[in-house]
């Protein structure tokens, strides 16, 4: 059996890759920057957004990859495309390249944005392998990470760079994977289901410090605290948090050694006996072990398991397609325009803003592990619903965007954030429960396929109204009016998809109570 210390340290590795994973959720911090250097309009500025959820249109490549190739090589293939993908947009910001057309950059960035999936696609694979059992409890823990991925970045520009915060936001998205990639490549391999009597223990204790290090990370991003704590404290602060983790296999170690030591020194004293009590204890494991495929569908709660073929012809993958697309893809589009909603509102603190929201949707994808783990067998509710019950919150903050208050900008962006993220990790297990594990890889990235297509057509109608009402300011949009229609429309596609949910938890109603 493998060694439940190296189980949770794979863990630990999956939670490092997935914080420096949400590259694509700082482009507020440099969307300016790439405006004025080449010098577009909001229109083309918001279709380099796009690129870079276009890059998860070929999602499903790495999954494909993941089939046939080593995982630590898929992780790494990964890392590569986002060092060239930010790499040369920072040479290109830095002065460096002064050759990259407008298209030169569009490319980048959607090669940028598909190295998100090639890492995401190993964090998912190598979760969902070791603890299959319970996927969402791991997935929802190493997801929410992601959601501090803006914060992280946000302290360390914060804390080694002057006014030049555009090119070093670039700069960190080109290196900071690659290095955490290759500290975690040995540790990317599915390895089996951890012993029962470590899980709840293990999990506790993760929980724990992921809760804290979200409090913090939420306090420290509040306005009138981040004039009071410097950059540097901030970013040793969560550095040590996400060193924190290494507690449980340390311990699991430390544990797994004691208890070694302890049987050795019972085999010479009483050998027969205990080589006599080991072989029936491993005859009664290997027993179970073979009982367990049998069974394995019904014990991690899949429907069925289908390929993508299949999958497509489903209502079920088409309303799941729309739930996502008027949920978390409309959210994902608010924050890559919250650089510009800030600047039409007169709202400064652009980067407070950045990290808000990413504080707030690291609680918002942990939220659901939490509901899972603690609540399960008592109040669960299906995913379906799950999703339902965070879409009318989003539908609302942005109704609540209409009022000019800075106050009512921050809220929004907090509900957006928790509900935007705690979708995002709901979403994971859905696609595993709703079509099976066996073809996760491939079947999620076509899922989440809908993120860039939503990106083209919101943030596409959100840039024209944009462009329209800054017409006379040369395109550039001052006031309420920038954004009003934009959020009429998107509030009302979110109560739209929060119906649409409520039909896909009516139509696998059935499922879930069985599964419950």
């Amino acid at each position: 059996m493998p060694s439940s210390a190296f189980q949770w340290l794979s863990l630990v590795g999956m939670i490092w890759l997935q914080a420096i994973n949400g590259t694509n959720t700082n482009f507020p911090a440099y969307s300016s920057q790439l405006k004025q250097l080449l010098s577009i309009s909001q229109v083309q500025l918001n279709s380099l957004a796009f690129a870079s959820d276009a890059g998860k249109l070929f999602g499903f490549f790495s999954g494909m990859a993941s089939s046939y190739l080593p995982l630590w090589l898929v992780l790494m293939i990964g890392s590569t495309l986002g060092l060239i993908g930010y790499g040369v947009q920072y040479l290109f910001i830095s002065n460096q390249i002064s050759s990259l057309s407008y298209w030169h950059v569009f490319l980048l960035a959607v090669l940028a944005g598909n190295s998100i999936c090639w890492i995401n696609t190993v964090c998912y694979v190598v979760t969902i392998r070791t603890f299959s059992s319970d996927r969402q409890v791991a997935v929802g823990l190493t997801t929410s990470y992601q959601g501090l991925s803006a914060k992280i970045y946000t302290n360390i520009v914060g804390a080694i760079s002057g006014q030049k915060t555009a090119r070093t936001f670039l700069l960190l998205n080109s290196i900071l994977p690659v290095i955490v990639s290759l500290i975690a490549a040995p540790l990317v391999r599915g390895i089996g289901v951890t012993s029962p009597k470590y899980i709840n223990v293990g999990f506790v204790v993760m929980f724990v410090i992921t809760i804290g290090t979200g409090i913090y990370a939420v306090i420290s991003s509040l306005q009138f605290v981040t004039s009071k704590i410097s950059p540097l404290h901030n970013l040793i602060v969560i550095l040590v948090t996400l060193l924190l983790p290494l507690i449980v296999p340390i311990s699991l170690k430390m544990k797994e050694l004691v208890e070694s030591w302890q049987t050795k020194r019972e085999r010479l004293r009483v050998f027969h006996f205990t080589a006599e009590e080991s072989t029936n204890e491993e005859r009664t494991e290997n027993e179970v072990k073979e009982g367990e495929d049998s069974r394995e569908i019904q014990e991690v709660g899949i429907r069925e398991e289908i390929g993508v073929k299949l999958m497509v012809r489903r209502i079920d993958f088409w309303l799941y397609f729309f739930v996502y697309l008027f949920g978390a893809t409309l959210g994902l589009v608010f924050l890559n325009n919250l650089g510009q909603i800030a600047e039409s509102r007169g709202c400064s603190a652009t980067l407070s803003l950045v990290s808000l929201s990413s504080s707030f949707g690291f609680f918002g994808r942990l939220m659901p592990a939490l509901m899972d783990y603690f609540c399960r067998g008592r109040y669960t509710i299906s995913r379906p619903a799950s999703m339902a019950a965070m879409m009318a919150p989003t539908a609302g903050a942005f109704f609540l965007l209409l009022n000019k208050a800075h106050i009512a900008l921050y809220t929004s962006t907090a509900i957006i954030g928790v509900c935007t993220g705690a979708i995002t990790s709901i979403s994971v297990s859905t696609t595993t429960e709703l079509f099976g594990t066996k073809n996760f890889s491939v079947n999620h990235n076509v899922v989440v396929a809908n993120i860039p297509i939503g990106s083209f057509l919101f943030g596409y109608m959100a840039a024209l109204v944009y462009h329209k009402e800054g017409h006379e300011q040369h395109g550039k949009c001052m006031g309420m009016a920038c954004y009003r229609i934009t959020f009429v429309v998107w509030g009302s596609l979110c109560f739209f998809g929060t119906f649409l949910a409520l039909i896909l938890h009516a139509r696998t109603r059935k499922f879930y109570s069985l599964k419950l």
